[in-house]
């Protein structure tokens, strides 16, 4: 938290909280948002975040308040550093946990080797097609909405920059990557991409955001601590 300004919430404060399990990004905002009101004692304040992570995310979420909130932009424009763990062998329609496997792939084939030769063209700018199951609007409606009732939202690719991409472990068809990445990568279509590199398939079973520019997860709150520098 910026100790300088962590209770200027109207003219403005930077908060860095490490979101949770299953609460969503709006979540974290409105359960802060409740949570200085009280203390400040109105009804109403400007509080939005800066990136948004999914529920079965977890790490760094950067929250500004009162005037701040014009800063959002630039916060979410930064460079991002994500660690994420991918199961080979299987995928799911979401590319995440949030759906059930659908198909399996072999992975005999999958060594160091072949991810170190493989990731190397992950590395520089991509083009990325979103996964169906994204905020990405589709003809007025968000594309997860058209996943949900069964049907195959059409996405256009779009252009992103992976600037770093390291293997942390591999073992048991469990791979864990360190990944640095420009705004609007979805590490959820990465994994998918990574399991077609690898002949085989993949998806996301753990993923935390660990860096958004200079912030660092290691300075963040939880919610309770953050209630305790209230009282």
């Amino acid at each position: 938290m910026n100790t300088e300004s962590e209770y200027d919430f109207k003219e403005g404060a930077l908060l860095l909280f490490d979101k949770p399990y299953e609460w969503t990004s709006f979540d974290m905002v409105n359960k802060v948002r409740k949570r200085i009101c009280t203390y400040l004692g109105v009804k109403k304040l400007k509080v939005g975040h800066a990136g948004t992570l999914d529920p079965l995310a977890t790490g760094l979420l950067i929250i500004c308040t009162g005037k701040a909130t014009k800063t959002i932009d630039s916060y979410q424009a930064k460079e991002k550093e994500y660690v994420a763990t991918l199961k080979l062998g299987a995928t799911t329609p979401s590319f995440d946990l949030e759906t059930e496997i659908d198909k399996t792939f072999p992975t005999e084939h999958i060594d160091r080797a072949l991810i170190d030769k493989e990731l190397l063209n992950f590395v520089g700018e991509l083009d990325q097609i979103p996964p169906a199951f994204s905020a990405v609007k589709v003809k007025g409606k968000r594309a997860y909405e058209l996943a949900r009732e069964g049907k195959t939202p059409e996405l256009k690719p779009k252009k992103l920059v992976i600037k770093e991409i390291e293997v942390v472990d591999f073992k048991n068809d469990e791979l864990v990557l360190r990944i640095v990445c420009s705004k609007g990568t979805y590490i959820r279509g990465l994994a998918r991409d990574i399991g077609y590199a690898l002949k085989s398939g993949s998806h996301l079973t753990t993923l935390r955001r660990t860096r958004i520019g200079k912030y660092s997860v290691e300075n963040t709150l939880s919610l309770e601590e953050f209630e305790k520098k209230l009282n």
